[in-house]
């Protein structure tokens, strides 16, 4: 079974991450897959894309289980790569990018949220970058999402916070774009029509403008965040929080 699904229909691509029973944690074959799905959408010629997951929630991050292979330098650099290159992707595309965020979005998965122009999630949604609870910090441009849509201050808080925000809170603190009572995917669908019926390429390019000036700042966060990572996951904090996390227990940090 594809890890991703991807159909383009009525001038609009989905791209659909195809985990539901891992809450569409991001492995490595996963990530490949999602990087080609998005390289074949930035060559069609629809207008806009919608990013969902299927099941119970949007993206639950990492998969916890690629932890033990990232101890191989060329494994976890091939990954952190592969990241950066969608995180790019998403940024760069020359369309409209709608995420639909159904249950979760939680660490990379909200980066890859974040990543989008708009961000729609159902009301009962939840949203939390949550890298800090396994002594981490976010990637997948995170800490550059954030800081675009909340500010540095607001930015460090929250991924220092530990704590999930219900879809009305992410929207008050602008992480969430427009919260719907209905399927996030329905509503980023209809969501979707309703921009093919505006000036669509008008705003693409008003997108590309601010998008492009801020490439290289982009390109500088994921790097940080590659290097970052390396460091941190040889932490015994790093060790603690993944022991405490697969164990099913409060972790105990020393700082260290």
């Amino acid at each position: 079974m594809s890890t991703i699904i991807y159909e383009s229909k009525e001038k609009v691509s989905y791209i659909r991450l195809n985990r539901p029973e891992r809450y569409n944690s991001l492995n490595q074959e996963m990530l490949d897959e999602l990087l080609h799905a998005l390289e074949e959408v930035e060559k069609n010629e629809d207008k806009i894309l919608v990013l969902s997951g299927n099941g119970n929630a949007f993206c639950a991050g990492g998969d916890i289980g690629m932890m033990e292979d990232f101890a191989e330098k060329k494994f976890f650099d091939t990954v952190m790569e592969t990241v950066g290159k969608i995180a790019m992707k998403l940024y760069l595309m020359p369309k409209i990018v709608i995420s639909a965020v159904q249950g979760s979005a939680a660490g990379l998965g909200l980066s890859l949220a974040l990543a989008a122009d708009y961000v729609i999630a159902r009301e009962n949604a939840k949203l939390g970058m949550l890298f800090i609870g396994i002594g981490l910090a976010p990637d997948g441009g995170g800490h550059f999402f954030l800081k675009e849509r909340v500010g540095v201050n607001h930015a460090k808080q929250f991924i220092w916070g530990l704590k999930q925000l219900q879809a009305p809170q992410a929207k008050q603190m602008g992480i969430v774009d427009v919260v719907t009572e209905l399927q996030a995917g329905e509503e980023a669908s209809s969501f979707a029509q309703k921009l093919l019926e505006t000036p669509i390429q008008s705003m693409i390019q008003t997108k590309m403008i601010y998008h492009r000036a801020q490439k290289d700042t982009l390109q500088s966060y994921l790097e940080e965040e590659h290097r970052t990572q390396w460091e941190l996951r040889n932490t015994e904090d790093h060790k603690e929080g993944v022991s405490a996390f697969l164990e099913k227990r409060k972790p105990v940090f020393r700082g260290e």
